[in-house]
Protein backbone atom coordinates (compact mmCIF):
# COMPACT_ATOMS: atom_id res chain seq x y z
CA UNK A 1 0.00 0.00 0.00
CA UNK A 2 1.74 3.16 -1.16
CA UNK A 3 2.51 5.44 1.94
CA UNK A 4 -0.09 8.40 1.23
CA UNK A 5 -2.59 6.34 0.98
CA UNK A 6 -2.03 4.55 4.39
CA UNK A 7 -2.02 7.24 6.23
CA UNK A 8 -5.20 8.60 4.48
CA UNK A 9 -6.79 5.66 5.41
CA UNK A 10 -5.55 5.85 8.85
CA UNK A 11 -6.50 9.34 9.53
CA UNK A 12 -10.72 8.22 8.53
CA UNK A 13 -10.15 5.45 10.86
CA UNK A 14 -8.91 7.53 14.12
CA UNK A 15 -11.66 9.89 13.17
CA UNK A 16 -14.24 7.50 13.23
CA UNK A 17 -12.68 5.95 16.53
CA UNK A 18 -12.94 9.32 18.16
CA UNK A 19 -16.25 9.75 17.00
CA UNK A 20 -14.95 13.23 15.16
CA UNK A 21 -17.49 12.23 12.59
CA UNK A 22 -20.52 12.70 14.60
CA UNK A 23 -19.80 16.69 15.20
CA UNK A 24 -21.88 17.36 12.08
CA UNK A 25 -24.94 18.16 14.83
CA UNK A 26 -23.10 20.75 16.46
CA UNK A 27 -24.60 23.89 17.57
CA UNK A 28 -21.07 25.58 16.05
CA UNK A 29 -21.07 23.37 12.96
CA UNK A 30 -22.09 23.93 8.87
CA UNK A 31 -23.38 21.41 6.98
CA UNK A 32 -20.73 22.36 4.05
CA UNK A 33 -17.40 24.41 3.89
CA UNK A 34 -17.81 27.49 2.94
CA UNK A 35 -17.12 28.37 -0.97
CA UNK A 36 -13.65 30.70 -1.51
CA UNK A 37 -14.45 34.37 -0.38
CA UNK A 38 -11.91 36.23 -2.37
CA UNK A 39 -8.58 35.49 -4.85
CA UNK A 40 -6.85 37.73 -2.80
CA UNK A 41 -3.64 36.40 -1.07
CA UNK A 42 -3.65 35.83 2.88
CA UNK A 43 -1.41 35.35 5.31
CA UNK A 44 -2.02 35.43 9.20
CA UNK A 45 1.23 35.02 11.97
CA UNK A 46 1.10 34.35 15.57
CA UNK A 47 1.99 37.96 17.86
CA UNK A 48 2.52 40.82 16.34
CA UNK A 49 4.91 40.05 13.31
CA UNK A 50 4.18 42.59 10.55
CA UNK A 51 7.52 42.66 8.53
CA UNK A 52 6.99 38.49 8.40
CA UNK A 53 3.10 38.85 7.12
CA UNK A 54 4.23 41.80 4.88
CA UNK A 55 7.08 39.92 3.13
CA UNK A 56 5.05 36.59 2.58
CA UNK A 57 1.77 38.85 1.91
CA UNK A 58 3.86 40.91 -0.63
CA UNK A 59 5.36 37.87 -2.32
CA UNK A 60 2.33 35.84 -2.64
CA UNK A 61 0.55 39.25 -4.61
CA UNK A 62 3.92 38.67 -6.62
CA UNK A 63 2.72 35.31 -7.68
CA UNK A 64 5.10 33.24 -5.72
CA UNK A 65 3.50 30.07 -4.12
CA UNK A 66 2.60 29.82 -0.70
CA UNK A 67 5.15 27.64 0.88
CA UNK A 68 7.87 29.97 -0.71
CA UNK A 69 6.16 32.61 0.71
CA UNK A 70 5.64 31.15 4.42
CA UNK A 71 9.27 29.96 4.21
CA UNK A 72 10.51 33.74 3.19
CA UNK A 73 7.70 35.26 6.05
CA UNK A 74 8.84 33.00 9.24
CA UNK A 75 12.74 33.98 8.08
CA UNK A 76 12.32 37.72 8.97
CA UNK A 77 12.14 36.14 12.44
CA UNK A 78 14.67 33.64 12.55
CA UNK A 79 17.02 36.58 11.58
CA UNK A 80 15.56 39.15 13.99
CA UNK A 81 18.11 39.61 17.19
CA UNK A 82 15.24 41.18 19.58
CA UNK A 83 13.32 38.24 18.99
CA UNK A 84 14.17 36.21 22.57
CA UNK A 85 12.03 32.73 21.29
CA UNK A 86 13.41 32.39 17.11
CA UNK A 87 15.99 31.93 15.06
CA UNK A 88 19.03 33.98 16.02
CA UNK A 89 18.93 35.75 19.59
CA UNK A 90 16.96 33.73 21.31
CA UNK A 91 17.22 32.32 24.86
CA UNK A 92 19.52 29.56 25.35
CA UNK A 93 18.53 26.17 27.06
CA UNK A 94 19.59 25.76 30.90
CA UNK A 95 22.94 24.74 29.74
CA UNK A 96 23.56 27.97 27.74
CA UNK A 97 22.74 26.52 24.31
CA UNK A 98 20.36 27.71 21.90
CA UNK A 99 18.54 25.12 20.16
CA UNK A 100 15.70 25.27 17.20
CA UNK A 101 12.89 23.84 16.29
CA UNK A 102 10.86 24.20 13.10
CA UNK A 103 8.63 22.54 10.53
CA UNK A 104 6.55 23.19 7.71
CA UNK A 105 3.74 21.63 5.97
CA UNK A 106 2.27 22.25 2.23
CA UNK A 107 -0.61 22.13 0.29
CA UNK A 108 -0.08 18.12 -0.89
CA UNK A 109 0.16 17.58 2.79
CA UNK A 110 3.69 17.22 2.70
CA UNK A 111 5.59 17.74 5.60
CA UNK A 112 9.04 17.83 7.35
CA UNK A 113 10.68 18.92 10.49
CA UNK A 114 13.96 20.07 12.39
CA UNK A 115 14.54 19.51 16.29
CA UNK A 116 17.11 20.43 18.51
CA UNK A 117 19.32 22.06 16.22
CA UNK A 118 22.44 24.41 17.16
CA UNK A 119 24.19 26.89 14.59
CA UNK A 120 22.12 27.08 12.23
CA UNK A 121 19.52 30.09 11.73
CA UNK A 122 16.69 29.64 8.75
CA UNK A 123 15.16 26.28 9.73
CA UNK A 124 12.14 26.66 7.97
CA UNK A 125 14.25 26.11 5.30
CA UNK A 126 15.64 23.84 6.59
CA UNK A 127 12.78 21.41 7.64
CA UNK A 128 11.46 22.14 3.71
CA UNK A 129 14.82 20.52 2.74
CA UNK A 130 14.04 17.44 5.16
CA UNK A 131 10.54 17.71 3.50
CA UNK A 132 11.59 17.82 -0.48
CA UNK A 133 14.71 15.90 -0.49
CA UNK A 134 15.25 12.86 2.27
CA UNK A 135 12.01 10.78 2.45
CA UNK A 136 11.80 11.45 5.96
CA UNK A 137 9.38 14.25 7.76
CA UNK A 138 11.89 14.73 10.91
CA UNK A 139 15.73 15.40 11.41
CA UNK A 140 17.18 16.03 14.78
CA UNK A 141 20.34 17.22 16.68
CA UNK A 142 23.65 16.75 14.88
CA UNK A 143 22.30 14.97 12.14
CA UNK A 144 19.69 18.08 11.41
CA UNK A 145 22.81 20.46 11.13
CA UNK A 146 24.67 18.11 9.26
CA UNK A 147 22.25 17.68 7.00
CA UNK A 148 22.11 21.66 6.92
CA UNK A 149 26.01 21.93 5.92
CA UNK A 150 25.02 19.67 3.31
CA UNK A 151 22.78 22.04 2.15
CA UNK A 152 24.51 25.14 2.14
CA UNK A 153 23.74 26.58 5.45
CA UNK A 154 26.53 28.85 6.93
CA UNK A 155 27.37 28.10 10.91
CA UNK A 156 25.85 30.27 12.91
CA UNK A 157 26.51 31.46 16.61
CA UNK A 158 22.88 31.86 17.63
CA UNK A 159 23.94 32.89 21.35
CA UNK A 160 23.91 36.91 21.15
CA UNK A 161 25.50 38.95 23.91
CA UNK A 162 22.19 40.28 25.33
CA UNK A 163 20.84 36.60 25.23
CA UNK A 164 23.81 35.54 27.06
CA UNK A 165 23.84 38.51 29.91
CA UNK A 166 19.88 37.21 30.31
CA UNK A 167 21.05 33.73 30.56
CA UNK A 168 23.78 34.28 33.05
CA UNK A 169 21.22 36.39 35.23
CA UNK A 170 18.43 33.49 35.30
CA UNK A 171 21.78 31.67 36.48
CA UNK A 172 22.12 33.11 40.01
CA UNK A 173 18.33 31.68 40.78
CA UNK A 174 17.56 29.27 37.96
CA UNK A 175 13.84 29.15 38.53
CA UNK A 176 11.81 27.35 35.92
CA UNK A 177 8.29 29.13 36.24
CA UNK A 178 7.77 30.44 32.54
CA UNK A 179 6.24 33.94 32.47
CA UNK A 180 3.03 34.40 30.57
CA UNK A 181 3.28 35.76 26.95
CA UNK A 182 7.13 36.15 27.87
CA UNK A 183 9.29 33.16 27.35
CA UNK A 184 6.10 32.05 24.81
CA UNK A 185 6.08 34.83 23.08
CA UNK A 186 7.16 35.48 19.48
CA UNK A 187 7.54 31.95 18.55
CA UNK A 188 6.03 32.09 15.24
CA UNK A 189 3.08 30.04 13.36
CA UNK A 190 2.52 31.65 9.77
CA UNK A 191 -0.08 30.45 7.42
CA UNK A 192 -0.27 31.23 3.67
CA UNK A 193 -3.38 30.76 1.08
CA UNK A 194 -1.97 31.75 -2.12
CA UNK A 195 -4.27 33.34 -4.94
CA UNK A 196 -4.54 29.43 -6.50
CA UNK A 197 -5.90 28.31 -3.12
CA UNK A 198 -3.02 26.53 -2.08
CA UNK A 199 -2.60 26.05 2.06
CA UNK A 200 1.35 26.23 3.29
CA UNK A 201 2.12 26.88 6.86
CA UNK A 202 4.83 27.03 9.35
CA UNK A 203 6.00 27.19 12.40
CA UNK A 204 10.05 27.95 14.01
CA UNK A 205 10.75 28.93 17.38
CA UNK A 206 13.71 27.92 20.08
CA UNK A 207 11.14 26.75 22.58
CA UNK A 208 10.59 28.04 26.08
CA UNK A 209 13.21 29.94 27.56
CA UNK A 210 15.88 27.99 29.75
CA UNK A 211 14.32 25.06 29.03
CA UNK A 212 15.67 21.48 30.10
CA UNK A 213 18.53 20.22 27.34
CA UNK A 214 17.16 18.45 25.01
CA UNK A 215 13.04 19.28 25.49
CA UNK A 216 11.25 20.11 22.45
CA UNK A 217 7.84 21.55 22.31
CA UNK A 218 4.89 21.55 20.14
CA UNK A 219 5.98 23.65 17.33
CA UNK A 220 7.98 21.07 15.19
CA UNK A 221 5.40 18.22 15.96
CA UNK A 222 2.83 17.61 12.51
CA UNK A 223 -0.55 17.77 14.10
CA UNK A 224 0.68 19.94 17.34
CA UNK A 225 1.94 23.03 16.69
CA UNK A 226 1.00 22.75 12.85
CA UNK A 227 -1.24 21.13 10.54
CA UNK A 228 -2.33 21.52 6.99
CA UNK A 229 -5.18 19.83 4.77
CA UNK A 230 -5.79 21.82 1.51
CA UNK A 231 -9.16 20.57 1.47
CA UNK A 232 -10.09 22.17 4.61
CA UNK A 233 -7.63 24.41 6.15
CA UNK A 234 -5.21 24.93 8.73
CA UNK A 235 -4.07 25.86 12.01
CA UNK A 236 -1.18 26.98 14.37
CA UNK A 237 -0.43 27.08 17.86
CA UNK A 238 2.15 28.72 20.20
CA UNK A 239 2.57 28.93 24.17
CA UNK A 240 3.15 26.16 26.81
CA UNK A 241 3.88 23.24 23.76
CA UNK A 242 3.13 20.58 26.14
CA UNK A 243 -0.29 21.38 26.29
CA UNK A 244 -0.52 22.07 23.10
CA UNK A 245 0.77 18.29 22.54
CA UNK A 246 -1.57 16.46 25.32
CA UNK A 247 -4.49 17.63 22.89
CA UNK A 248 -2.94 17.71 19.29
CA UNK A 249 -4.46 20.83 18.98
CA UNK A 250 -3.89 21.99 15.55
CA UNK A 251 -4.74 18.44 14.02
CA UNK A 252 -7.65 18.88 16.22
CA UNK A 253 -9.19 22.14 15.07
CA UNK A 254 -8.47 21.20 11.17
CA UNK A 255 -10.81 18.42 11.62
CA UNK A 256 -13.72 20.58 13.11
CA UNK A 257 -13.58 22.94 10.43
CA UNK A 258 -13.59 19.50 8.20
CA UNK A 259 -16.72 18.83 10.08
CA UNK A 260 -17.85 22.24 9.32
CA UNK A 261 -16.71 24.46 12.15
CA UNK A 262 -15.47 27.84 11.93
CA UNK A 263 -12.00 28.58 12.37
CA UNK A 264 -13.31 30.72 15.16
CA UNK A 265 -15.08 28.19 16.81
CA UNK A 266 -12.86 25.43 16.41
CA UNK A 267 -10.29 27.55 17.84
CA UNK A 268 -12.12 27.90 21.08
CA UNK A 269 -12.51 24.69 21.32
CA UNK A 270 -9.13 23.34 21.41
CA UNK A 271 -8.69 25.64 24.11
CA UNK A 272 -11.19 24.61 25.83
CA UNK A 273 -10.05 20.98 25.25
CA UNK A 274 -7.16 22.24 27.09
CA UNK A 275 -8.82 23.74 30.31
CA UNK A 276 -10.41 20.68 30.85
CA UNK A 277 -7.56 19.49 31.98
CA UNK A 278 -6.50 21.73 34.20
CA UNK A 279 -8.16 22.55 37.60
CA UNK A 280 -8.88 26.42 38.20
CA UNK A 281 -7.44 29.31 36.03
CA UNK A 282 -4.19 27.95 34.55
CA UNK A 283 -0.77 29.80 34.38
CA UNK A 284 0.07 29.24 31.01
CA UNK A 285 -0.68 30.45 27.99
CA UNK A 286 -1.51 28.86 24.72
CA UNK A 287 -2.81 30.56 21.79
CA UNK A 288 -4.11 28.71 18.55
CA UNK A 289 -4.74 30.69 15.10
CA UNK A 290 -6.51 29.23 12.04
CA UNK A 291 -7.83 29.51 8.23
CA UNK A 292 -10.10 27.73 6.10
CA UNK A 293 -10.16 27.22 2.25
CA UNK A 294 -12.58 30.18 2.32
CA UNK A 295 -10.06 32.60 3.37
CA UNK A 296 -11.96 33.00 7.00
CA UNK A 297 -9.93 33.16 10.04
CA UNK A 298 -9.84 32.63 13.93
CA UNK A 299 -8.05 33.14 16.92
CA UNK A 300 -8.56 32.39 20.33
CA UNK A 301 -6.08 31.84 23.48
CA UNK A 302 -6.19 31.05 27.40
CA UNK A 303 -5.05 34.46 28.71
CA UNK A 304 -5.48 37.95 27.28
CA UNK A 305 -1.92 39.13 26.02
CA UNK A 306 -2.09 37.06 22.49
CA UNK A 307 -2.39 38.72 19.16
CA UNK A 308 -1.95 38.10 15.38
CA UNK A 309 -1.36 39.44 12.47
CA UNK A 310 -2.62 38.95 9.05
CA UNK A 311 -2.10 40.18 5.72
CA UNK A 312 -4.84 42.87 3.91
CA UNK A 313 -4.92 45.05 1.14
CA UNK A 314 -1.07 45.36 1.21
CA UNK A 315 -0.89 46.28 5.10
CA UNK A 316 -0.15 43.89 7.95
CA UNK A 317 -2.59 44.26 10.56
CA UNK A 318 -2.17 43.54 14.24
CA UNK A 319 -4.90 42.40 16.13
CA UNK A 320 -5.57 41.25 19.63
CA UNK A 321 -7.44 37.75 20.05
CA UNK A 322 -10.17 36.89 22.06
CA UNK A 323 -9.33 34.57 25.37
CA UNK A 324 -10.99 32.63 27.79
CA UNK A 325 -10.17 34.65 30.54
Amino acid sequence: MKRRKFFGQMGMAISGFFGIGSLHGHPHSRNTLPKRLSDHPISIGTWNCPDAILTSGQLMEGGTPSLEAVVKGVAVEEANENNTTVGIGASPDRSGRVTLDACVMNSNGDCGAVMAVENIVHVARLAQHVMEDTPHVNLVGLGAEEFAYSKGFPKTQLLSMAAEKRWKAWLQKSEFTPKINVENHDTIGMLCLDAQGKLSGSCTTSGLAYKMKGRVGDSPIIGSGLFVDNQVGAATATGLGEAVIKTVGSFLIVELMRNGWSPQKACEEAIGRILSQQTGKPDFQVGFIAINIAGERGAFSIHKGFSFTHYESGKAINVPSSSAY
